[in-house]
């Protein structure tokens, strides 16, 4: 098999996952399958309503699945198949977790033309803090740096 039908393959899969996230009422219309060396890792459907997390997007429920299975918070050398172009936390989460490529299938516009909509968070990030809806307050933060001082010496100290 060639690698473009490989990737197809992996997509149909997420494709699968949020199609069937929905025929079963399970939540939102979203799935991901993350993938190393040509092997399935892990796959997740979007459970933010079944679950009541607001985090429990697909794809970093599939992150959270591709870390336990492969006992590590680095998933560099993997690669995320996702129904859908991921909205600002899932970036984030796929940024963090170092997974090296995304493939998406529907964009955000496809998603914000059926109620699901990231440009207010978007909007959000291109303000000054002291300019955006939800307040942001720094408070404490000389004592919160005593953290900050014992991590810089610590013997568990891991930098990712």
């Amino acid at each position: 098999m060639d690698n473009n039908e490989q990737h197809k393959d992996f997509m149909r899969m997420a494709i699968e996952l949020s199609v069937q996230n929905v025929t079963e009422s399970i939540g939102g219309p979203f799935g991901a399958v993350i993938v190393k060396d040509g092997k399935l890792i892990a796959k997740s459907a979007n459970k933010v309503t079944s679950t009541n997390d607001p985090t429990a997007h697909a794809e970093v429920s599939a992150i959270r699945l591709a870390c336990q299975e492969l006992n590590t918070f680095d998933l560099s050398g993997c690669v995320v198949y996702t129904s859908c172009e991921p909205c600002p936390m899932c970036l984030g989460a796929i940024y963090w977790s170092r997974i090296e490529t995304i493939y998406y299938a529907n964009t955000k516009a496809d998603a914000e033309h059926i109620g699901f909509s990231d440009k207010f968070i978007y909007d959000e990030l291109d303000k000054p803090m002291d300019k955006r809806t939800l307040p942001v307050v720094q408070l404490m933060r000389d004592e919160a740096l005593e953290a900050f001082k014992l991590w810089e010496k610590s013997a568990m100290r891991i930098d990712y």
